[in-house]
């Protein structure tokens, strides 16, 4: 079994586009915006001192905490085997210098950085990488987990499924794959208006039926970093117009 070695405190950076590109086209924006929040979330962690951030080969101390690490590692072990894969599949598949690491984590004694959270959930969970990820990060990062509940990460899924819902009323018609650039714009340019206009009577209605909903940016105590998390989101917008161009070709 390995043994227990602490690690210095590490604060873990951008998420790499490889890590990103092991996950299949249509969640590559969802964990970008994640990957985004997560780290704006650790940083304002680490301004703190907090310790929670440490990975690898290192303990957390407390009963509870040592259960949290136990109950993670047991679903890791749970999510690899349902994929029919042994430590050494996925130490190799992961291409990990230190091939005790995972080892250790199903067993309890040791956690996991962010981005190695990221590509075991490419690998084991491919097609819901969501909870997995939610769930290591409470567990390993709880200071961390806390900002991102503040902040509603709980929501992002369902927002991006009702994008989703949105782009499949494209792909429903076929017609609309042949539209020329001129047709389309009309097209456009008409639901635009439609949904402005639904949007405007839906919130009228919204409000006087149940109060109007707060603010999003009042979900970020931390102004600062509310505008980091927004600027990380505007870096995003290039990728998803490349994504929207696919959708609008058929792709």
């Amino acid at each position: 079994m390995a043994r227990n070695k602490p690690v210095s405190a590490e604060l873990p950076q951008a998420v790499s586009d490889d890590v990103i590109r092991m996950y299949p086209k249509e969640e590559r924006s969802l964990i970008r915006m994640m990957a985004g929040m997560t780290n704006a979330a650790f940083k304002a962690v680490a301004k703190t001192g907090e310790k929670s951030i440490r990975v690898g080969k290192a303990l957390i101390p407390g009963a509870d905490r040592s259960l949290a690490l136990q109950e993670m590692g047991a679903s890791l072990r749970d999510l690899r085997q349902v994929a029919g894969m042994t430590i050494n599949d996925l130490n190799d598949a992961l291409d990990l210098s230190d091939q005790t690491l995972l080892d250790a984590v199903e067993n309890g004694t040791a956690t996991l950085s962010f981005e190695l959270t990221l590509r075991l959930a490419a690998l084991l969970a491919r097609h819901d990488p969501v909870p997995f990820i939610l769930r290591s990060v409470r567990t390993y990062n709880p200071e961390a987990w806390r900002i991102l509940q503040d902040w509603g990460v709980g929501r992002i899924p369902h927002h991006f499924e009702r994008e989703r819902e949105f782009i499949n009323i494209f792909r429903s018609r076929d017609e609309a794959r042949k539209l020329s650039d001129e047709g389309f714009a009309k097209v456009l340019e008409f639901t635009r208006a439609a949904f402005e206009m639904a949007l405007h009577f839906t919130l009228e209605n919204q409000s006087n039926s149940n109060g109007p909903d707060e603010d999003d940016e009042n979900d970020y105590e931390d102004e600062d970093e509310y505008e980091e998390y927004e600027e990380y989101d505007d870096d995003d917008e290039d990728e998803d117009d490349e994504e929207y161009e696919e959708v609008r070709n058929g792709k």
